[in-house]
């Protein structure tokens, strides 16, 4: 039943049968059997066929968010009778904000330096696919803003306060400043984060609270793409500190506060709110702990 269960999650997910048998692992016409005969078990029709996936039928839909919870709490079971028997093994997947990815490795480093035969993939997605990814089981945590946006039911623990930078190169206008205004921003060429990133939404919020409209010339979903255009000389940035200062230490760039506001968001590890948690995923949120005491 259990692996039933798992390849109707993951032809949700898909939304295409032969992604979601890629997904699994297994061939496409047994996946589509597996579909079929769990169907049978429950005695309702799941999914809406045709001569293609076309979504899930309402007994479907709320099959899949029962088979989402006892997917969860089974791979719970194995994770943690696999702990006891050989110590904390096996692959985390944490989802992280383009901001927050100079930080991973202050938790990453400790944690596998704890837990040697634990392999963690570190995956660049937004905020919005950071608490998708965990519903949907493809993310175990994420590291996301808690104090912006609603996050539903999730485990956090707080990480570090962000705080903003204007970063442009030296003999750039205000490049001489110790701190500029969120009004003083208004005219300079900016390159920013795109719009589905809450980054970019915290940063127009600030600046329409000073008057500023913000129309950046250049837009992407990369903060490295940012920064190779801030270097040029054409453009500046608004960019978290943690980030900006460490493109500025070598002197090429400007990592300057923004004042008036001096804005500050909280930035944490997030997880599935489930009682008890698995052994990997405790023993992750215990090191974000040990992070934030630092």
């Amino acid at each position: 039943m259990i692996d039933k269960l798992e390849m109707f999650i993951a032809l949700a997910n898909e939304g295409h049968f032969g992604r979601a048998a890629e997904a699994c692992g297994v061939t496409q016409p047994s996946l589509s059997s597996a579909i079929k005969q769990l169907e049978g078990e429950l005695g309702v029709q799941l999914v809406w066929r045709g001569s293609r996936f076309q979504g899930l039928t309402p007994e479907g839909q709320r099959v899949l968010d029962r088979a989402r919870r006892i997917v969860g709490d089974a791979r719970a079971l194995r994770d943690e009778m696999r702990a006891s028997r050989q110590g904390l093994a096996g692959n985390l997947r944490i989802g992280v904000i383009p901001t927050a990815l100079p930080m991973v490795a202050d938790l990453t480093t400790p944690f596998t330096r704890r837990h040697p035969n634990v392999r963690v993939t570190i995956l660049s997605r937004t905020s919005a696919e950071i608490l998708t990814g965990i519903e949907r089981l493809d993310l175990d945590a994420g590291i996301t803003y808690l104090d912006n946006e609603p996050l539903g039911r999730v485990t956090q623990v707080p990480l570090y306060s962000e705080f903003y930078r204007l970063i442009c190169v030296p003999g750039a206008p205000l490049a001489d400043r110790d701190r500029v205004t969120w009004g003083e921003l208004s005219g300079l060429p900016l390159c920013l984060l795109t719009s589905d990133m809450q980054n970019r939404r915290i940063v127009n919020l600030h600046l329409a609270e000073a008057g500023v409209t913000a129309a950046p010339m250049v837009e992407s979903n990369s903060t490295i793409t940012l920064l190779t255009h801030v270097m040029t000389g054409e453009w500046a940035s608004i960019l978290p500190k943690k980030l900006a200062d460490l493109f500025a230490r070598s002197g090429g760039l400007r990592a300057i506060p923004i004042v008036a506001p001096e804005a500050e968001h909280l930035v944490g590890l997030i997880a599935a709110h489930r009682e008890p948690h698995t052994p990997l995923i405790a023993a992750l949120l215990d090191a974000g702990r040990r992070v934030a005491t630092l």
